[in-house]
């Protein structure tokens, strides 16, 4: 759970990191923006490297990557939507419903 945990408050610093300055910084030069994002993501490597340390010997590499790629998502949409302020698009749910299949493929017992 620890793994979960960790996965997740780390991919919501990195979509701020990735994604915020689109709208916050979007007046400012791109390196200010640069410069902002990696301190950002410092946070977001600070507990991504721990949760799959300690994840790894819990799940493999594979189940690693999709559990970061479904959190990411997870984490995503409603940051698109409350912060970007995005629209609602059906495209979200036909991504997430290749996750399961991903998830589903990883984590089916061979």
């Amino acid at each position: 759970m620890k793994t979960i945990i960790l996965l997740t408050i780390s991919n919501i610093f990195m979509t701020f990191a990735w994604y915020a300055h689109l709208r916050d910084l979007k007046h400012k030069p791109w390196i200010v923006a640069a410069l902002i994002s990696w301190g950002i993501a410092l946070f977001e490597y600070l507990l991504q490297v721990p949760a799959n340390r300690m994840g790894h010997g819990q799940f493999t590499l594979g189940q690693l990557k999709i559990m970061q790629e479904i959190i990411a998502l997870t984490v995503f949409v409603p940051f698109a939507l409350i912060y970007m302020k995005e629209p609602l698009k059906l495209d979200y749910l036909w991504a997430g419903l290749c996750l399961v299949g991903a998830a589903y493929f990883m984590f089916r017992g061979n």
